[in-house]
């Protein structure tokens, strides 16, 4: 698919625009737009939604999700370098695509948008996680987007959608997997980007929970599972002594044995165990 919309292939915008990518900004570009409608198709029905794309680059995501039928596109791009490529496409959508130069961690997105809303990003390697962990952490939930498709690293990925038991099993797991229902739905080799990194990439769609699965205070839940995987490799008696009081005996009210490992407790008897915590 050389275009789907009269603009220029990507590797010609890139071209035009001087865009080689910066190492320093995380920046992978994915020029096939075949692959770039894919993605956009797989964050659902966009036509009645407004949604927010962070690190667009030189905008191959960005086509995919207008062309599909997003109501209203927001970018937040840190490069300037990016903003005129990006501007070619706003001529060509006329009020569909807003961009904001800027960082994405330091702008609140959410007054710029409309419900119902959806994030789909190729996300910048050295920001997704803290801005994955951030939508999961608002102040209030349900938070101001219903489903976020984001393209991570496999490892990342793979630790998002993660099991008890299992090598890739940790915290990120379960703070995920407490308030959204999150699978990998598409791979990608290292040649699909320019430049192509040293690792395979993979897209994880998350769709919100209205509500947690289990009852908990976030902040009590993500203490006790910094120092439960903090030290992963230990029984809980010893990584949790930083609780104070009688662990042992907090544990095994709860049904967890004092000698098991982090990586042995599933998100339901972590949630019961942040629940005693508070209460004591």
């Amino acid at each position: 698919m050389a275009t789907i919309d009269g603009l220029p292939p990507l590797r010609e915008v890139i071209r035009a625009h001087d865009l080689v990518a910066k190492k320093q900004l995380g920046q992978n570009f994915l020029l096939d737009l075949n692959l770039t409608a894919k993605i956009a198709r797989l964050a659902g029905d966009l036509s009645g939604c407004d949604v927010l794309e962070v690190g667009p680059g030189p905008g191959g995501l960005t086509r995919g999700l207008l062309a599909e039928g997003a109501r209203r596109v927001l970018v937040v791009e840190k490069d300037p370098r990016c903003v005129p490529a990006l501007e070619e496409i706003a001529a060509t959508y006329p009020g569909r695509l807003e961009i904001v130069q800027g960082d994405a961690l330091e702008i609140d997105v959410a007054a710029r948008l409309n419900a119902p809303i959806r994030i789909v990003s190729n996300l910048p390697y050295n920001v997704g996680t803290e801005l994955l962990i951030r939508w999961l952490s608002p102040g209030v939930w349900p938070p101001f987007w219903t489903s976020l498709t984001l393209m991570f690293q496999k490892e990342v990925a793979e630790r998002i959608v993660a099991k008890p038991r299992s090598d890739h099993y940790g915290r990120l797991a379960l703070l995920t997997q407490w308030r959204a229902e999150p699978r990998i739905v598409m791979h990608l080799p290292p040649e699909a980007f320019t430049p192509a990194p040293r690792v395979h990439s993979a897209v994880v769609h998350l769709t919100r929970l209205d509500q947690p699965r289990f009852p908990a205070d976030a902040a009590v839940l993500s203490r006790v599972t910094a120092m439960a995987f903090n030290q992963r490799r230990k029984m809980l008696r010893s990584s949790l002594k930083g609780l104070g009081g009688d662990v042992e005996a907090l544990l095994e009210g709860v049904g967890i044995k004092p000698t098991q490992r982090a990586e042995e407790i599933g998100l339901e008897q972590f949630c019961a165990l942040a629940r005693a915590v508070a209460a004591r």
